[in-house]
Parts: structure tokens; C-alpha cells; sequence
């Protein structure tokens, strides 16, 4: 089962691992938790009081954060490190990374993203299975120009750069630093390219449980960012940094495994819609596509994440990414893919040791590189759960290029579109009671009203585009 922050029987104990770190040359622990944003937040507590830290001696004053739902009145929130989850960083070896779930007077934190995403673990446990997830990570190199960004690499200016050796070859300090670095992880790369836009990567490595993977997507985009700075540029997960280029993707490959057999349960190979799925992953799309208006406000964060889900604004003409709410077997313009199984690549038995470069599986692409991939992953996971739940089916793939639809044809197939702004999304997530399901009530509020606040404030910032449109038209 995925650990959800508390120990096992089979542990070792602390003065164990705290013995384990001392013998890795560890000084340091940031005991750690990640905010409503993302963002991760942590104190730095020396070795030598690891246990101390191990038992929630490390507080934090919630009023002085976002999304946590106290005052200056309230007592601090303790972390709890999941000693599962420490890791030792490679690339700064004297500290140990240790994520945790707050918690309130010894009481689980009912606004702590982490804790929000371990429930939506335990309700598919207690149906019984376990929850994998790989994440396809993208990111842009970039460098400041004034008031501008521009690619790290000048020499990278493909108008179409998709798998480009040179711009690869170019980078190949930075990213093979990188990737060594995840494979003294344990993460196992299986492959990495340069992306369709300039100075932009993408990293495919192996699977995990769903919490285990949040984890380290939140560890990834600190690695990178680290890095970037050391060899003289920024790592932005910003989903679109330029408006002529393509954004960066997270899609999520989801897949569920039965804690009885640990064989995968989304597979069936007598599928008679031809995707190779089985009912319950079925039942799961449906949950997902039912509620993909909520599920975007948490997947699609941010004000820019809606410059990427547009049909058009890239120099390769489509920009990849999804703006229907629809699914499709190996089918790229639409929310849900299928990505198709290669059984000569995988072999008919699971391997000895758990790896797959593919397998029957759902992926998402309606997420992006600037999510919290606790509250995404929680969001997804609720909303194909209440689709099982439910008994749902969503339909006959559309084997068809999407973007060709116009919009009577699309009214005709009955195909809805995602929201366009963050506004429609976030107005979407309070309809839908989704949200206060999975997040709880006091997080749902919060996370609607910071989104909300986030839209107006960008709304109401008059742009360089006005000005150069409107200054002196009239």
C-alpha cells in the first residue's frame, strides 16, 4: 500500500534512520510540508535532533501562510515527517528532504494538502487498490532580458523543435547532471528530450504510487530549479511563458492495481471499444471527464495555465494541448488519452522488479508544471473514484482530430469545452461539490477565494497590450 505518514510494523525505527543519515554524511533535515500552491515550506533542523523533529517539534505559524486557515490567535501547526519519504538530496548531500502532514495539538491539519491527497489514497485502498501515477515532466530554460524572458540557449531557435539533437547536445551538462541525480534517486529515467518550444525539456522516469509520486514531483521542481541557478539560468514552471510556443505539460498517467493480486486492473484485453481498458478504468474516466470543470481549477492553477489550454498559438500549429472535455484511445486532442499498450516493449508478465516503460493506463492532459500535485492528484483521484462509485461510462472513444471540430459539429457530438480562464474554473469548482469532498469544506473556501483574488488581481493590472492597443486608437 502507498504510506500515508505512518509507520509499519516493518520500519525501522528512528534512531535507525537517523544512524542510516548519519552514515550518508546527512547534517541537515528540512522538515517539510508543501503550501496551497505548491510551494514547499520547511525548517532545517540538524542531525542530531532528528527524532525530536520525527515527533512534530517543528511549528509553524499558519496565520503567516496561505490556505491554512488560522489567526494570530491560533497555536502553531506541527510537521510530521513520513519516514517513508526522507530522502537525502544528491545534488546537496548534506541535507536530507523530509515531507510531512501538519497537524493541529497532535490532530491531522484538515487543510494540509498532503493529508488531503493520503484520504483519496485510503478510500481507493479500502475499495481495494492501489493507485499508480507517472507524471511526464516538462519544464523551460529560460534567462532574464529586461522585463522579458528569453530561452537559456540563444542559439535555440527552432521554429519547430520537437526532439532536436543540437539543442539536446547543447544542454547536455545540465540535464545529464540532472538526470544522474534522479537515478541516485531511484526514480529510473527512461527517456528525456527537447520539447516542442525553445529551451524546453521534458523528463519520462518510472512510476509510483500516487503519494510517493507527488512527492517527488514537488522534490523534482526543486532539484531543477537548484541546478538551473548553478549553471547560470532559471528553471520556470510557468505553464507558458511565451505566447508564440507551446506551454509545459504534467500529464498524468493513472493507473490502478489490485491490492489482492498486485496486478493491474485497467487492462482488459477483450475491450470492445479497442483501447485495451477495462470497466473500471472506464468507470474512472467518466468520474474525471463528469467533473473536469472542478478538476482543471486545481490541475490548471494559475492564470497562465489557461494560455496554454488554447487551440492555437504556437509556431508548430497546434498547441498540443487540450481544450475538450472528451477522451480518445492514442489520441493527443483530447483531455483523456489512451496511450497504447506495446506488449513486445513490456513483455506479457510484469517484470520482477515493478517497472513498465507502458501500460494499460489513463492519461491526463489537462495538468500542468504549476500545479500542487497533492491537491491535483487528490482532485483526479476523488473525481474517477466518484465515477466508479457511481457506475459511469463515458462513451465511445473519438478517434477524430478535435481541433477540426467546428463549433456546431462539436454541439452535435454533445462535447463541452474546459474553462478558458481561471475565473471559469474556479467558478466551476464551487458549483461542483467535488471540491468540498475531497479538499473538505474549510480548504475548498480558502482555495476558491485565493484563485479568485488571483484572477481579479490580474484582470484588474492594466498590461503592455492594452496600452499598445488602446493609448492611442481612439
Amino acid at each position: 500500500m502507498p504510506n500515508t505518514g505512518n509507520d509499519t510494523p516493518s520500519s525501522p525505527s528512528l534512531a535507525e534512520i537517523e544512524q542510516s543519515l548519519h552514515d550518508q554524511g546527512v547534517n541537515y533535515c528540512l522538515s517539510a510540508y508543501v503550501d496551497v500552491h505548491g510551494i514547499p515550506k520547511a525548517k532545517s533542523v540538524p542531525l542530531h535532533h532528528f527524532q525530536r523533529m520525527m515527533r512534530g517539534s517543528e511549528l509553524f505559524t499558519g496565520a503567516a501562510l496561505d490556505g491554512l486557515g488560522q489567526g494570530p490567535q491560533d497555536d502553531e501547526l506541527a510537521i510530521h515527517p513520513d519516514p517513508n519519504a526522507i530522502t537525502v538530496l544528491p545534488w546537496r548531500p548534506e541535507v536530507a528532504w523530509a515531507p510531512g502532514n501538519l497537524k493541529y495539538h497532535n490532530d491531522p491539519w484538515p487543510m494540509c494538502s498532503r493529508t488531503i491527497l493520503a484520504r483519496q489514497v485510503e478510500r481507493a485502498a479500502a475499495m481495494g487498490y492501489r493507485v499508480n501515477l507517472g507524471i511526464e515532466c516538462e519544464i523551460f530554460l529560460v534567462r532574464r532580458d529586461g522585463d522579458t524572458v528569453v530561452p537559456a540557449n540563444p542559439l535555440d531557435v527552432l521554429p519547430k523543435a520537437a526532439y532536436d539533437v543540437v539543442g539536446l547536445l547543447e544542454n547536455l551538462d545540465w540535464l545529464s547532471e540532472t538526470v544522474g541525480y534522479m537515478n541516485q534517486l531511484g526514480w529510473e529515467v527512461h527517456s528525456f528530450d527537447h520539447e516542442d518550444a525553445n529551451s524546453q525539456f521534458e523528463f519520462d522516469f518510472a512510476y509510483a504510487d500516487i503519494l510517493t509520486m507527488a512527492d517527488r514531483y514537488v522534490l523534482w521542481r526543486l532539484m531543477m530549479k537548484e541546478i538551473a541557478r548553478k549553471h547560470g539560468f532559471e528553471a520556470t514552471f510557468m505553464p507558458k511563458p511565451y505566447s508564440s510556443r507551446t506551454g509545459s505539460g504534467a500529464h498524468f498517467n493513472m493507473s490502478f492495481e489490485s491490492l489482492e493480486t498486485g496486478q493491474n486492473v485497467f487492462g482488459d484485453s477483450a475491450d470492445p471499444r479497442g483501447c485495451g481498458l477495462s470497466t473500471l478504468a472506464y468507470q474512472y474516466m467518466a468520474g474525471i471527464l463528469d467533473h473536469a470543470p472542478a478538476v482543471v481549477a486545481t490541475t490548471c492553477p494559475t492564470v497562465n495555465s489557461y494560455k496554454r489550454l488554447v487551440k492555437t498559438g504556437s509556431m508548430t500549429g497546434y498547441t498540443w494541448a487540450p481544450i475538450f472535455i472528451s477522451y480518445g484511445g492514442n489520441n493527443r486532442t483530447h483531455m483523456l488519452r489512451v496511450p497504447m499498450l506495446r506488449p513486445e516493449i513490456e513483455g506479457d508478465q510484469k517484470p520482477s522488479d515493478g517497472v513498465y516503460l507502458s501500460s494499460a493506463r489513463v492519461e491526463c492532459r489537462a495538468v500542468d508544471s504549476s500545479m500542487n500535485p497533492y491537491l491535483a492528484a487528490a482532485m483526479m483521484l476523488g473525481a474517477g473514484l466518484d465515477g466508479i462509485e457511481r457506475n459511469l461510462d463515458p462513451g465511445d472513444p473519438r478517434d477524430i482530430n478535435m481541433y477540426e471540430l467546428n463549433d456546431s459539429q462539436l454541439a452535435e457530438q454533445g462535447v463541452q469545452t474546459l474553462p478558458r480562464t481561471l475565473l471559469e474554473a474556479i467558478e466551476a469548482f464551487g458549483r461542483d461539490p467535488l471540491g468540498e469532498k475531497v479538499m473538505g469544506p474549510e480548504l475548498a473556501a480558502s482555495y476558491q477565494e485565493l484563485k479568485t483574488a488571483e484572477w481579479w488581481d490580474f484582470h484588474n493590472e492594466v498590461s503592455t497590450w492594452e496600452l499598445d492597443a488602446y493609448l492611442t486608437k481612439f
